[in-house]
């Protein structure tokens, strides 16, 4: 059994990660447009963006997508070094 805590980080678990390449953001909605390396076009709702406590993207800045199972990007964050 897992504890209360543990729950509720559940929903930030990454099932899998991609790199890609910031298209477009909207700094007001907070939607971005991500390019992944095979070259297609990903788009990154507002939530994701807003549950990796970034302030913006740049246009062409590198990312990393978490998705969750059923291949939803529910966070994003910047590839580092």
């Amino acid at each position: 059994m897992i504890s209360a805590s543990q729950a509720r980080s559940a929903r930030f678990v990454s099932v899998g990660t991609v790199q890609a390449t910031v298209e477009t953001f909207d700094p007001v909605s907070h939607a971005a447009t991500v390019l992944r390396d095979d070259g297609t076009r990903v788009d990154v709702p507002p939530a994701a963006f807003e549950a990796s406590g970034l302030r913006l993207l740049r246009l062409g800045q590198r990312v990393r997508l978490e998705c969750d199972p059923d291949r939803r990007v529910v966070r994003i964050a910047l590839v580092t070094m």
